[in-house]
Order: C-alpha cells, then structure tokens, then sequence
C-alpha cells in the first residue's frame, strides 16, 4: 500500500544557498600553544638567551682576574729597588778586602807548582862486587824536556849504571835508557821506556837576559828526598868548575845560592815563571863533607839543549 505524503506545517518558502565561509589564509608564525600541545618544561631544557649569558659572566671574571694579576705584577716591579751599579771603588775594597783576609801562594811556590810535573827521579843500579846482588849507585834528578818522554839528567849519575830507573810525578815507575851524552857538560839523554799519558815537558828560557840577582828555584831529590825546591838568586854567570878529585872542568855556568846538594844533581834552576834556565850539575864545598855552603852551579840550558840534539828556542 502506498505511503501517504507527509507535509510540513510550515510555509514552504525557498531556501537561499549557503554563504561561503571564509577560511583564513595560513600563517607563518607560530600558532599558540592549544590544549593539544603542552608546552615545554622550563626545568629540563634551558632557554638559549640564559646560557649565552652565563658564558659571558665567566669570561669577564676571567679577564677581571687577568688583568688583576698583571696589575699586582706591575706594581710588583715598580716597588723593586733598582739593581746596585758597581763602582771602581767597590770592586778595590773587594781587591782589598781579599788581600788582606787570604794569603796568596809566593812567587817561588808558584814556579815549584808549575815545574812539578815535569820532575823525575833518577836512579842508576849496578853489580856488587860479588856480581850477585843489584844495588844503587846514583841517585839525582831528572827533567822531561819533550812530552814523549826525554829526560834531561846528569851524566855522573848515570854513568856505568847497568840499569836506570826513574819515577815520574804521578808515581809511575819505568826504566830508561840513554840517548845521548855530552861529558864536557856533564849532561845526559834519557828515553823512558813508558810514560804517562799526560806527561808535561818543561818549558824551556834562554840564559840572554838572565842577569845576577834574579830569583831562582831549584827543584829536585837531594840525598833522596822529595821533590824538594830551595829559593836563591842568580850570583853570577860563566862561572867555571872544578871537581874535587880533578875529573871534570866544567866552564860557562850558572852560578846560584839556593839549597843545592847530592841528589839534586841533573834538575832544574827554574825562574820564578816555572821556566828552566838550568841543570843543575855541582856545588862547590872546599872540605870532604860534600854538602852545600852557598854555591851551586847549572849549565845553561842552551847547553843542555845541544845535548838532545835540537835548538831550545
């Protein structure tokens, strides 16, 4: 069965179209917040304009405490007391002071120090009279002329030796050999069989301007002890020698007063500079007692010079 129409109560009237809504265009700012999107926690992410200003705090306290510390240190220098000028007066009172509190070494403790190196023991040995033992015949001194091991000495107290024996500075004991002779001065060349390794030959003066009065030491063995020194002068120059039993003639030597006696033969008269002018060869004593009275005598070192065989100078 068909269904009835059903009608309005109401007027029928013409219904106008809807009007457009308009939609607002998009924005490019940030929207607000909405119930939908909570905001952020403050607590766990900070704002980026609060930690940029914390960064600057620290390094303006940084620079704050630099430029306190180069203040301090400035005013730190300002207050120094400027550094003392040394004078000439003050460097004679510390010249003066010094001498008058310390005693310095004398002119001939000097010269011994710097000719104790060169300084060797010389001793020659022979047969008793049995031909069994070995004894002493001579002992006297020795000078080292050249640093590979030449001794200068006297010729009588090596002379018939059949062996020779010499000590040097440092206590090494060797033997030695000779080289070369010169009996109208009394002088002999020796050749050490093994030398120190830093062994110093004597520096060498000539005679020319060697005048009387000149102080003189002389260094050596007398009757065995030492290295032994003794200071004089110069008493005069070509002086000539005779020994006591007529053997030798000596001529042009050195005549000195400083200590001298057997076993000083064969050193060195050394000028208070530590150079040597001389060997030391006799001393002159008129009775049998053969000690030393106050004279001595050397051969001038260009004398000794010729017996090695080269000019001294």
């Amino acid at each position: 069965m068909p269904r009835p129409a059903l009608y309005s109560s109401s007027r029928h009237t013409r219904r106008s179209p809807p009007e457009p809504v308009e939609t607002a265009p998009a924005s490019t700012e940030q929207p607000a917040a909405s119930v939908m999107e909570p905001s952020p926690n403050p607590a766990t992410k900070p704002v980026a304009g609060t930690a940029l200003s914390r960064r600057h705090l620290h390094a303006l306290w940084a620079l704050i405490a630099l430029l306190t510390t180069l203040l301090l240190y400035s005013l730190w220098l300002h207050q120094r007391p400027a550094a003392q000028r040394i004078t000439q007066e003050d460097i004679d009172a510390a010249v003066l002071r010094t001498l008058e509190t310390t005693t310095p070494p004398s002119a001939a403790a000097r010269a011994v120090e710097a000719i104790s190196p060169s300084i060797v023991r010389v001793v020659g040995y022979g047969r008793s009279k049995n031909g069994k033992e070995e004894v002493e015949r001579g002992i006297g001194t020795g000078v080292v002329i050249v640093d590979k091991g030449i001794i200068l000495t006297n010729l009588h107290v090596v002379a018939g030796s059949d062996r020779i024996a010499i000590t040097f500075h440092d206590g090494l004991e060797t033997t030695a050999s000779i080289t070369g002779a010169q009996p109208e001065n009394d002088l002999a060349v020796l050749q050490a069989h093994k030398v120190p390794d830093d062994l110093f030959a004597a520096p060498l003066r000539s005679t020319q301007d060697l005048r009387p009065g000149d102080h003189v030491v002389a260094v050596g063995f007398p009757f065995g002890i030492g290295p032994s020194a003794s200071a004089g002068v110069v008493s005069g120059l070509q002086r000539e020698f005779t020994s006591p039993e007529g053997k030798r003639q000596l001529s042009n030597l050195i005549q000195f007063d400083a200590a001298a006696n057997p076993g000083n033969s064969g050193g060195p008269l050394v000028t208070l500079d530590g150079e040597v002018v001389g060997i030391v060869t006799a001393i002159l004593n008129p009775t049998s007692a053969r000690t030393f009275i106050g004279i001595g005598f050397a051969v001038p070192i260009e004398n000794a010079a010729s017996a090695v065989g080269m000019p001294p100078f």
